[in-house]
């Protein structure tokens, strides 16, 4: 199965102007549901920006000492799942990385295990090629006004579950209608 998650304002934006992200909310509850989540993941597909800003935090997370120990947590979850990395641009080999310059729909479709793919570029050609199976949206208690929607075009879903968190953030399930 190829699932999304991503956290969205109120509004439905993925991120904010300049790539703003500063606005998600994150709670210890939330943190231990996604690291479970992304752990039960065969690899995760992401398109080079999101794959570069990953490469800022996680290789050594361990050693920053701003980073809470649920983020810690998360850093071996990371580190250790195969990734293909969607770029025309630049090659990615470490960190159980491969590259990839297009999506190859059947490739995709026989991954094996669940997959999780991120990055709004990259998601966009996901939809375009019908290869989501499952959107878990984080909504956030903000609305922003502005920046990159998670949606580009309308998609009929089917809401296959909700989960509250402590930071006031809701998790909405789809999967197709």
């Amino acid at each position: 199965m190829i699932i999304t998650m991503a956290s969205v304002s109120l509004d439905g934006f993925f991120e904010g102007p300049g790539h703003d992200i500063s606005w998600h909310h994150m709670s210890e509850d939330m943190h231990d549901y996604i690291n479970a989540d992304l752990a039960s993941m065969s690899q995760l597909l992401d398109g080079r920006r999101t794959h570069e800003l990953m490469l800022e935090a996680w290789p050594h997370a361990e050693d920053n000492p701003d980073f809470t120990p649920k983020m810690r947590e998360f850093a071996p979850i990371w580190r250790d799942v195969r990734k293909i990395i969607y770029s025309r641009t630049r090659t990615f080999t470490e960190w159980n990385s491969e590259t990839r310059t297009e999506v190859d729909p059947d490739e995709v479709r026989n991954l094996p295990g669940d997959s999780m793919v991120g990055g709004p570029n990259l998601l966009e050609t996901f939809f375009e090629h019908d290869l989501v199976d499952e959107i878990r949206l984080y909504v956030n208690p903000v609305a922003i006004g502005g920046g990159t929607p998670f949606f580009k075009k309308p998609n009929a879903l089917a809401l296959k579950g909700t989960r509250a968190f402590d930071s006031g953030v809701v998790l909405l399930t789809y999967g197709r209608s």
